[in-house]
């Protein structure tokens, strides 16, 4: 299968509406980011149980020229998220409103990625535009995909009243192609649309947010709304043989896609031996992740430069403790699990964005907002309740985040942004796909859709399996095995292994898309 090539716009999703969305705003002379937006807002309508406006997100944006920009749009814990409130638990609860303990940052983010646009001497898209298909979709209905009906089918505890209302409309869960409508929702993005997306924290919508979260018993009060803003970083910077990679800072896990791309690159794997590839990447990857739970927090709260876990001499030092011969150390992560979305877009002007939309679980706390149909995420869960550790919940504090979209800018000219959904499977599989197709050489569409692995939990218990699509090669699967990897088999183009996508500015100017077949999505241009 080939990847779609076109020379004024390209955009990759895993809904092929938002990517629709995206490609309307290009068209009509708008910037990649502006295009962004309204994936977002679509998206977060059409894909409910992967992501919403009650959520966090996370920008990389390479300009044309200067330095790549990262936008950190997540919140931090609400001011009444005390040990008090969890007296009576040993831990936060995965799902209801002692899950819901931290603002949703993604609308904030989206005003600060357009004050950005204005900024760089654009005029900007108007919010209605941007959100006008969001918005038509929640009122009129969109197609219910075969990812959220089976999401709804995994429903397994006590749901809310509001949340069957909304998502199990007259108690039966719509079937796979019905309409589905979401009206309430529609009217709180169309008073966005009149009144600006801060209204979300200041105006009218988050007058309305605030009210429902002290009825429900929620920690997040008015004024942690009022207070929120997002905020611009610089990315974290890998220097590879093939260029610079980008990803986001904590309290993300960028640092650990950096990391295990780091040293595949000091250990010199090419990629000709598909066993040894995927073996020393699991390896790369047990390092980086006792690396995440030592040092990987709100930065605020870290003793540790971020930059100095990335370089050479630690990179060095971590690829001398591969073996070659033995899977080595069984390592339990912290939470494999991870709804969100991952979505790219390039423009003719030369802007190339990254972009994550998570809600965490899937539906997040499974907590919709009476008064504005807005699902709330459970993002929190990634605190603990032990006192003094590095995860430990204060309010204010901003939680661990599993979310980190890619790019980078290689050394023969060519820019690249890419990324999946899936918790701890995300910086595995942009190490599958940075490595095969910048090292390895292969096509775009080709590194997408190959098959893929995750070590390490998906969701439920801890557990330190390797887990593979049924796709490969008997000898790779052996070699695995081999080596002591405790191997599972996943159903080919499993959705467990992420919904990925890559996106690519060739020095010719041409741009190139690939999606995923595990997703419901495109790659589309003109």
């Amino acid at each position: 299968m080939e990847s779609n090539v076109a020379p004024n716009g390209m955009v990759v999703t895993p809904h092929h509406l938002a990517t629709q969305s995206a490609l309307a705003i290009l068209k009509d002379g708008g910037t990649a980011i502006e295009a962004m937006v309204s994936a977002a807002a679509t998206i977060a309508v059409v894909y409910p149980h992967m992501n919403s406006i009650g959520g966090d997100s996370f920008w990389l944006i390479v300009p044309p020229n200067g330095d790549p920009i990262v936008i950190e749009a997540c919140g931090a814990a609400g001011s009444l998220a005390t040990p008090d409130f969890f007296k009576d638990y040993d831990k936060i609860p995965y799902e209801g409103v002692k899950s819901a303990i931290t603002v949703a940052g993604t609308v904030g983010g989206w005003e600060t990625a357009l004050n950005y646009v204005a900024a760089c001497g654009y005029q900007r898209t108007s919010v209605s535009k941007l959100l006008a298909d969001a918005i038509h979709y929640a009122n009129n209905g969109y197609p219910m995909t075969k990812s959220q009906h089976a999401a709804l089918l995994n429903m397994k505890r006590t749901l809310s009243h509001e949340f069957k209302r909304v998502f199990i409309p007259d108690g039966k869960i719509p079937d796979v192609g019905e309409i589905f409508c979401q009206k309430q929702l529609a009217r709180t993005l169309e008073k966005l649309a009149e009144n600006g997306l801060n209204s979300f924290y200041k105006g009218e919508v988050g007058n309305l947010i605030a009210e429902d979260m002290s009825t429900l018993g929620m920690p997040i009060t008015k004024s942690d709304l009022e207070n929120y803003s997002a905020e611009m970083k610089t990315p974290l910077r890998l220097l590879h043989s093939h260029g610079d990679i980008y990803n986001t800072p904590p309290p993300t896990q960028g640092l650990v896609s950096l990391a295990i791309l780091g040293v595949l690159d000091k250990l010199g794997i090419s990629g000709q031996n598909e066993g040894q590839f995927i073996h020393a990447s699991v390896e790369a990857t047990k390092q980086a992740f006792l690396m995440r739970d030592e040092y990987i927090t709100d930065p605020a709260f870290m003793k540790t430069d971020p930059k100095s876990l990335i370089s050479s001499q630690v990179l060095f030092n971590m690829a001398k403790k591969i073996n070659f011969d033995e899977s080595q150390i069984q390592f339990s992560s912290i939470d494999g699990a991870g709804d969100t979305i991952w979505m790219g877009v390039m423009d003719n002007k030369g802007f190339s964005v990254s972009f994550i939309q998570s809600i965490y679980h899937e539906f997040g706390s499974r907590v919709v907002l009476p008064k504005t149909g807005i699902l709330w995420h459970n993002r929190g869960v990634a605190f603990n309740l032990k006192k003094d550790h590095l995860l430990s919940l204060k309010p204010g504090k901003k939680p661990y985040h599993t979310l980190n979209p890619a790019a980078a800018r290689l050394h023969d000219g060519r820019v690249i942004v890419y990324g999946t959904r899936g918790g701890d499977g995300q910086p595995q599989t942009q190490a599958g796909i940075f490595h095969r197709y910048v090292v390895q050489g292969l096509g775009l569409q080709e590194t997408v859709s190959a098959p893929r692995w995750i070590y390490g939990r998906i969701s439920g218990d801890p557990d330190n399996t390797l887990k593979i699509e049924n796709r490969f090669k008997e000898d790779t699967i052996q070699y695995l095995k081999e080596r002591g990897h405790d191997v599972v088999f996943l159903p080919e183009y499993s959705e467990k292994t992420g919904q990925a996508g890559a996106l690519v500015r060739h020095v010719n100017g041409m741009l190139e898309g690939a999606f995923d077949l595990r997703s419901n999505g495109s790659a589309a241009g003109f």
